[in-house]
This record gives C-alpha cells, structure tokens and sequence, in this order.
C-alpha cells in the first residue's frame, strides 16, 4: 500500500505530501490543476523518465519520496532529479539504489492505469501478452522463451559462421599468395634482431684478427723489435757492468724483452673467443637482412607483425577446410534446438487457446456488471506468427461483437474510449482476482479511467471501483462525483497564483469541503447541492 507521496519542486509543485488511506482514494479538481502529473510525478519514482526542465525554476533538483507499506515491512523509495545535468538518483530505504532495481519491484507496488493505458489496449502486441498473463502455468511461456533464446543462439552463431566464411573466402587469393611469400622467405619471431646482433659479432672478430696480425708483423718485420730487444739486453749488462748507475735500466730491458716474447707466443696462439664458430658468414647474414627487408618493402609491414600474419593467415585458411564440419554440427543444434521449441510451442498455443476460451467467459461477465449489453461477445482470434520454419507462435487478438447482429471485429477497430475504460477496469479487475491469497496486491492507479462515460454506466463502474478498491488500495483522478463520492479519501488539487508564481496545491477534503467540491463537480446550484447530499448520504 502506498502511504505518504512527497513531491519537492517539480514543475508547477513547491512541496505537496499526500497521506493516502487504505481503499479509495480520489483526488479532483478543474482540467489543468496537475491531477496527472501527480500520478506523473509517482511514475518518474518507478522508473520513468522525467525532462529536467520540469525541475521547478530555482530549484537545484526535484524529488519524489513515498512510503510503501508492505508484508514485510516499510519501504521508503526516494528519486532525486539533477536541474543541471539531468541525471536522477534512487534510494531505497536511503540507500543508493539503480533504476532497473526500482522497474522490478514497480509491479509489486504500483499499477497505473491511464489513457495512456487504454491506447495500449488497443494494440494486438499488448493484447496477446493479457491473454499470456492469464495462463495458469507460466512456467511453458517460460520454457518457450528459453528455448526460443537457444535456438536464436544457434541461428546467431550459424550466421556470424557463415559471415566469417564468406569474408575469409573472399580473401583467399590473397591470403594465398601472401602465405606464398612468407613462406617462401619463412621469417622467424626476432630474427632480425638476433641476425644484427650475429652480424656485430662476426665483424668484432673480424677486426680483431686484423689487429693480431698487425700486432705481430710489428714484432717480426723486416727490423724484429724481439731480435732488436735482444741486442739492446745484450749491450746493456756491458755497459751497467762498466757504469753500475745504468744497472736499473738494464733490468727494465730486460724485463720488457721477456714480456715481449711472452706477447708473442699468446698473439701467435690467439685468444679462444675469435675462433668463428657461426655457420653463417657476414656474407650470408647480409644476405639474409636483405630478403627480410624486401619482404618487409613488399607486405609493407615490419617483421614482427609479419609473423604474425602469417599464424593468422594459417588460421583462416585451416578456418575454411574446417567450417565444413562445424556449420554440420550447428545445423544439428539447429534441428535439434527447433525440433524442442516446437514442441514447447505446440503447449504454449494449447495452453492459450483454452486460457482464452475461459478468459472470453470471464471478461463478458465483468463488460456485464460494468453496464455492457447482455448480448456482448468476446473471444480470441489466433494468427500464427512464424519464429522458425515449422514453429508457429499463435499470438491472440481480442475481438467483440458489442451488438447483435454484427460480425466480430478487432477491440483495436470499433471500442470507444469509454468501453476502452471499461475493458481496461474490467482486465485489472481480473488480474486482482487471479493474485494468491499470501500475495500483496498493488495499489492501483485510475487516471481518468471513467472518461467517456454517463448515466447508468457510471454507476456500474463506481460500483466496480468501489468493490475493487474494498480488495486493495486504489489512487482515482475523476470528474465525476459519482465516483468521487465513494471515497475513503479524498484530495483537492488547485492552482494558485502568488506574487506572479503559480503553484499546484493538494489538499485533503474533511465534510463540509467534500460537499462542496461534489457539488462544485455536480454543476454547483441547488441541483449540485441536491446531488452531493444524495451522494454522501
């Protein structure tokens, strides 16, 4: 049940709460006055959009809060809406809560009925899920979405196969001869780089064996330094035995000539790192650079991306000799997904078929209490709709003959807004009656539901309205005071103008003031006033 409706600066609102009771509630008042947007402003709270111009000017956000009154407890849902940016936030219980959470609780605690509502009675589409509601086990119309999904999946896969094989099929050539000349050059990952790195070594080694040659054409060339050395030792133990001062340099000479021999015999073995062993030469290895780099010119890519065009290459063309097999094994799940929906809709239609015949019953009966001739017909006319070769969902259509004599005909083509109304309080009427004994009924929404209609009828309508809201919580936008006159509440919605602003103002009506705006509804006079006493009588 919905106990207390807050609405804070949004459009012709300042602040408004309303604190509605068990059973029903109407609010009244001139065209205009913001009725609707009331019950506008309860919608934006179950998750409806809402323009941020209709913040009220001056205000940084707007806000609807309401309290709910539920088995398990109390719920507070409040919905903020940015001036600024348009953005809105929800709270539930005030924690920060999203949208889609708020869209799924909306059918436990609200359903709004409008004109809006009676325009969609009109479309097949909509009329075809009523009848699905209807269906005592709703775990086939389960099963069928289900499997409906699996074979969509099947078919989704088969096509992006299909696409997949025509785009690579188209390419072929051209892969084809792209693996052509990878292959015949057969890059691989980094080899580039180790190639330069090969390359800087062989050269290092190279320029090194240079130089130990050079080295020893120094020490044996046409004047050998070793054979000069030895000369110089010999003279020097002479002349430092004649003349002890110079005894130090000969030991210096001396000891450099040893070392000199030593440099020979290590330049003459050569150190063990020059020893070349690469297969490839320079020669080889440049070589190689070059067809690397003419690959690289012709498939305009460096080498890395190249080998991995070539695994990719491999892969869409191993692609193609295997999508035989696997567009084979989808068209089994495809049989096999089709052949189970078909059957599961073979239930579903049964099920429809024999929900509409007892729905037909029921809605004749309810068009008869709300003031409908006794010789109304309804039924369902059935029309397959193909989802998949041999699997035909059958979707129902309302069709009635509102006088005798005339031939059956689509609600959507002859009902009048009035009788609109009437099938749509007679459907909500059903729906209440098919909720379990330990199920919270919803409080219901009436905006305008009485519009197009008089005289009699309307007292077979206030009637339906009032034994309905007897049966659960029910919100009443009317005109008449008919209706208005059975209220367990009842609000009074205005405009006023102060200091050159308009605002909307509810409120709740106690005796005197409910006579007077029945009678106000009524035409005002004496023969209003005669009818508003009569009323709350």
């Amino acid at each position: 049940m919905l106990e207390l409706l807050r609405i804070k600066n949004l459009a012709l609102i300042e602040d408004v709460e309303l604190e509605f009771s068990p059973g029903l509630n109407t609010l009244t008042g001139e065209t205009g006055a913001g009725k609707s947007f009331i019950m506008r402003a309860v919608d934006f709270l179950m998750g409806e959009r809402m323009d941020k111009k209709l913040v009220r000017p001056g205000s940084n956000k707007a806000s609807v809060e309401a309290l709910f009154v539920l088995p398990e407890g109390e719920t507070v849902i409040r919905r903020e809406l940015s001036a600024e940016t348009g953005r809105s936030r929800v709270y539930i219980n005030d924690t920060l809560s999203s949208q889609p959470t708020i869209r799924d609780m909306r059918t436990r605690l609200i359903i709004h009925t409008s004109q809006h509502g009676q325009q969609k009675l009109l479309s097949p589409a909509f009329q075809s899920e009523i009848l699905d509601s209807f269906i005592p086990d709703q775990s086939i119309l389960i099963q069928r979405n289900d499997k409906l999904a699996v074979l969509k999946d099947v078919l989704e896969r088969k096509r992006h196969l299909n696409e997949k094989y025509d785009d690579i099929e188209k390419q072929r050539d051209f892969f084809e001869y792209q693996k052509k000349e990878i292959d015949a050059v057969d890059p691989q990952p980094d080899e580039e780089n180790e190639l330069e790195e090969r390359k800087k070594i062989l050269k290092d080694r190279e320029r090194a064996g240079e130089c130990l040659q050079n080295a020893l054409d120094i020490l044996h060339g046409e004047i050998s330094m070793l054979d000069n050395m030895t000369l110089l030792t010999r003279e020097m133990e002479i002349v430092a035995r004649l003349f002890p001062g110079f005894d130090e340099d000969r030991e210096a000479i001396e000891e450099l000539r040893i070392r000199l021999h030593d440099l020979d015999s290590r330049l003459r073995r050569g150190p063990g790192n020059l020893e070349d062993d690469d297969p490839m030469s320079l020669d080889d290895i440049e070589s190689r650079l070059f067809e690397l780099a003419k690959l690289k010119r012709k498939l305009r890519r460096n080498l890395d991306d190249i080998v991995t065009m070539k695994v990719e290459i491999d892969e869409n063309l191993s692609f193609l000799d295997a999508c035989a097999l696997d567009m084979k094994n989808l068209s089994r799940e495809e049989s096999a997904a089709a052949s189970n929906l078909q059957i599961t809709l073979g239930e579903v239609n049964k099920a429809r078929k024999k929900a509409a015949k007892e729905l037909s019953i029921r809605i004749v009966d309810e068009l008869f209490d709300l003031g409908f001739s006794e010789h109304i017909k309804v039924h369902f006319e059935f029309e397959a709709r193909e989802l998949y070769p041999g699997c035909d969902d059958m979707r129902g259509r309302l069709m009635w003959v509102p006088n005798p004599g005339q031939p059956a005909q689509p609600l959507d083509k002859i009902a009048s807004g009035g009788e609109l109304s009437r099938f749509l309080l007679a459907l909500v009427t059903m729906r209440g009656d098919n909720a379990k004994e330990h199920d919270a009924l919803p409080s219901l929404i009436f905006d305008e539901v009485d519009a197009g209609i008089g005289g009699l009828t309307l007292n077979s309508v206030g009637g339906k309205l009032r034994a309905l809201a007897d049966r659960q919580q029910m919100l009443l936008i009317t005109h008449w005071p008919q209706l208005a006159g059975k209220a367990d509440r009842h609000f009074f919605i205005k405009k006023e103008v102060v200091d050159g602003e308009t605002y909307t103002r509810c409120n709740r009506l106690e005796t005197d003031a409910i006579m007077d705006e029945l009678s106000r509804m009524a035409g005002g006079g004496e023969q209003g006033r005669a009818l508003a006493e009569k009323l709350v009588k």
